[in-house]
């Protein structure tokens, strides 16, 4: 038999563990930076002793990606959350106006996908619930890679799109709105209590026009926690077994963050705190008509190139909240 305390000990070994290595990754990964920095250095020393114009190019390119790579490295250091390492269960859920905001959500999760590709994320689509008649009324995404929720934290909020409806026989100018959260999925060895006899589970068939994202199978699970109403699905998976396993995962960590701001509420009455957690105060804009503009309202930062934005290039507007954040907070 184990003495008491056996398995604590254990388990807080292995995230001493695990930190060790994730900081020893981070002093390799800056290590390589300097080292590219002073070989630069040399490069273009002796290009200006043996006036060499030809390595003026090389010194260029090699700046450039030096910079690149630090900048990737600082933005790594502002993520110094518990959970900001974390993979990132991403959830899309259009506002008011049918069709109009379904699309909208739709055009979201295609930007967030294409983000995702682009740093080499991995992007698992768990639930989608199609709109009647375009766009979604519901997805959930799994993405999975290194800093994924530390990223995706900053595009929690309400998103506006302001444009010309592609569904209005009239061409008149519409306002949509979608909201986007954004929770850790929550690493095996933190303790959430989930009881058999409170989760009611079923089986159905997924299918509709979501079938482009989603697998058609015959073995999609649904869970409801009985106790808090929280209810969580997975159609992804070629299995029963495999959508209930990601489904309790995405349970588990919507549990986790259901008990954390239940905790923080308690907190926030006790200390007199008043909390907005109304619906109508999005975190950017992206205007299509009559100009065009993406702006994110809690940094100001904007971009015209709207068609970049939707297309997933959004990290301009994550490093900029991750500074904003930081220095916040200093």
């Amino acid at each position: 038999m184990s003495e008491p305390g056996f398995w604590d000990d254990r388990e807080a070994a292995q995230k001493v563990l695990q930190r060790v290595s994730q900081i020893k990754a981070d002093v390799e990964r800056w290590e390589k930076a300097r080292a590219e920095a002073e070989d630069l250095a040399v490069l273009l020393e002796l290009g200006l002793e043996e006036g060499d114009e030809s390595v003026e190019k090389e010194v260029r390119q090699g700046m450039k990606s030096l910079t690149k790579a630090v900048t990737g490295l600082e933005l790594a250091h502002l993520l110094g959350g518990e959970y900001d390492r974390a993979n990132a269960i991403l959830s899309i859920h259009p506002g008011a106006g049918g069709t109009e905001s379904q699309d909208w959500a739709e055009m979201l999760l295609r930007m967030y996908l294409r983000w995702a590709e682009r740093r080499g994320y991995k992007a698992e689509i768990t639930d989608f619930l199609p709109g009647e008649e375009a766009g979604l009324k519901s997805v959930t995404v799994l993405i999975s890679g290194e800093n994924a929720y530390g990223y995706l934290k900053a595009e929690r909020g309400i998103h506006r799109l302001v444009r010309i409806s592609p569904f209005d026989a009239n061409a008149r100018r519409h306002t949509s709105f979608a909201s986007v959260d954004v929770i850790p999925e929550v690493p095996e060895d933190v303790d959430i209590e989930i009881r058999p006899e409170d989760l009611k589970i079923d089986t159905y068939r997924s299918g509709g026009a979501g079938g482009q994202y989603v697998n058609k199978t015959e073995s999609a699970v649904r869970i409801t926690h009985i106790p808090t109403g929280i209810v969580v699905a997975c159609q992804n998976e070629r299995s029963q077994y495999q959508n209930r396993e990601v489904a309790m995962r995405i349970l588990k960590a919507r549990l986790f963050e259901h008990y954390k701001a239940e905790q923080e509420k308690k907190i926030g009455e006790l200390r007199g705190e008043q909390k907005d957690i109304a619906w109508g105060n999005q975190i950017r804009s992206y205007v299509f008509q009559p100009y065009t503009m993406v702006k994110d309202h809690r940094t100001g930062l904007e971009t015209g190139n709207v068609q970049a934005v939707m297309d997933g290039e959004i990290d301009e507007f994550i490093e900029a909240y991750l500074r904003a954040t930081a220095r916040a907070s200093a």
